[in-house]
């Protein structure tokens, strides 16, 4: 008997123009990465400011670092990887883990001579090392994409969403800040992804060929809004940032305000040198404690299981069929050789998925593969160029924030949208989906709350401090929590393969 047809993949995206294998012209590639780059500086440049105070590292040395080495992560991901149109950068899930390292180091050790100051930053370097390694056994060994066969939709719909809501904190906070820099970036976003997406400018387009017979062929003109929303916005608040800044707006403000809404604080330019070229070992060798690596490990871990997530977002938004186990495990493997590259450069942090970058795909509606390698290039040149690297630093916080409002609401969105290859009428599975994503709100924030009510330390307190680390960390990482939670119900719970939506997987 012939065996039965495989089923049919996911319908495309009706917004996407330029799916993963296919390749725009050459400007609007170079433009489309530039427009990524601006779109993960935020969250970028956020992580060594945290660090280097604690590692004694110039500030400007560890953006240039860190952006260098994402865009060497980049390439490395999207060439030997998943190969899906997905940014790698810092993650905010190895601080909590560093820190822990950092306050261990500062109670054990005293530091005399110039070098010694470098210590901090090469045990970090050895943890960051030594949890890639574990991240990469994991990967290419083929555990991860076993433990992925039993994943369906149910799962992965909340897991996704948490992806975005989990950093709620970092959106309209951060646009209150400075109200009226925040909503205008808001509003901007609206404005060019939805409302004037379907003006066309007569712009050079490149032949049909070389836009790999994207579906943007045969207009008159080009949707110069629709492809670039996140630029065009970054562009006109910056300028009218930089307008009120000079005409006196915030002159008589309080000094908080005038910290976070002016233009003019260009420190990190005048810090940052015009050429600085990251090299490995560049703070001296690596420093290997099992209990620093296993303590690192897991915030490599709730890393780990974000990308998982991020990876289904990222196929669903660029018109890629749904990720097979050993594709995720290549991912996985991938990224651990990207923590692996991390240390060896000395970052201080490790490596992640971004989920603002696949948000600006899903306003774009350009999910080429092609346009993020231009992105990984222009971070080479960028971090190379120190001067250029610092001066889109100085991008406003509360633009950022606007953007991360528009971005990880429509990153959420995608993630319930798995929820259509599902039967939603079914009361077991809106039991699971609603109970996961409550719980992975509730559970995070009550570790969070607890941690900051008892000097950092988390409710589980064993007498083995590594375990309270590890288990601390992934109970305060919303999309683990969600992952748990979504995983053990679908598959505790009897359901048919057509009610999970296993059919269309």
């Amino acid at each position: 008997r012939a065996p039965p047809p495989p089923p049919p993949p996911p319908p495309r995206l009706p917004s996407l123009k330029y799916t993963v294998t296919q390749v725009p012209p050459a400007h609007v590639c170079m433009l489309l990465g530039f427009q990524h780059y601006l779109t993960m500086l935020g969250s970028t440049v956020v992580i060594p400011a945290l660090l280097s105070v604690f590692v004694c590292v110039c500030v400007c040395e560890c953006v240039g670092g860190i952006f260098f080495v994402s865009g060497i992560n980049t390439l490395l991901q999207t060439t030997i990887g998943d190969r899906l149109p997905i940014i790698q950068g810092g993650s905010f899930s190895f601080l909590r883990p560093a820190f822990s390292i950092i306050a261990i180091i500062k109670a054990t050790n005293t530091f005399e001579t110039e070098h010694d100051r470098f210590y901090t930053m090469r045990e970090l370097q050895g943890s960051i090392m030594g949890s890639g390694l574990l991240v990469m056994a994991v990967g290419y060994s083929g555990a991860m994409g076993a433990l992925l066969r039993f994943v369906s939709p149910v799962v992965v719909a909340p897991t996704v969403c948490m992806v975005g809501l989990s950093l709620y904190a970092v959106g309209f906070a951060g646009v209150a800040d400075c109200l009226e820099q925040g909503l205008m970036a808001i509003v901007a976003v609206i404005l060019f992804s939805q409302v004037l997406k379907r003006v066309e400018l007569p712009l050079p387009r490149g032949s049909s060929s070389s836009s790999g017979g994207g579906g943007a062929s045969g207009r008159p003109g080009v949707r110069i809004f629709e492809l670039f929303p996140l630029l065009w916005s970054i562009v006109v608040c910056w300028a009218v940032a930089a307008i009120l800044t000079t005409s006196g707006a915030y002159d008589h403000t309080t000094g908080r305000r005038q910290a976070v809404c002016r233009t003019d604080h260009l420190e990190a330019l005048a810090a940052a040198p015009w050429l600085y070229l990251p090299y490995p070992l560049q703070w001296g060798p690596p420093i290997f404690h099992a209990a620093s690596i296993l303590t690192m490990a897991a915030g490599a871990l709730a890393a780990m299981i974000e990308s998982t997530g991020d990876y289904y977002a990222c196929a669903r938004m660029c018109g890629a069929p749904v990720p097979p186990p050993y594709v995720i495990s290549r991912g996985i493997g991938a990224e651990g050789l990207g923590c692996f590259m991390c240390g060896l450069f000395g970052t201080g942090n490790g490596t992640t998925s971004y989920a603002e970058n696949i948000g600006a795909i899903g306003l774009t509606g350009v999910g080429s593969r092609r346009v993020v390698q231009a992105g990984a290039g222009i971070m080479l040149l960028l971090a190379v160029l120190g001067k250029f690297g610092a001066l889109f630093a100085s991008l406003p916080g509360a633009v950022v924030a606007g953007l991360f409002c528009c971005v990880f609401g429509l990153i959420a969105a995608v993630g319930l949208s798995n929820l259509q290859f599902t039967d939603q009428n079914s009361s077991r599975n809106l039991m699971i989906v609603g109970f996961a994503i409550y719980m992975a709100l509730s559970v995070p924030h009550f570790f969070d709350t607890y941690a900051a009510a008892h000097d950092g330390q988390g409710p589980i307190n064993t007498s083995n401090t590594h375990f309270n680390d590890i288990v601390n960390t992934l109970f305060s990482t919303p999309m683990c929590v969600a992952l748990l939670v979504a995983f053990v119900m679908d598959n505790a719970i009897e359901g048919s393969p057509e009610e999970r939506g296993l059919t269309h997987w």
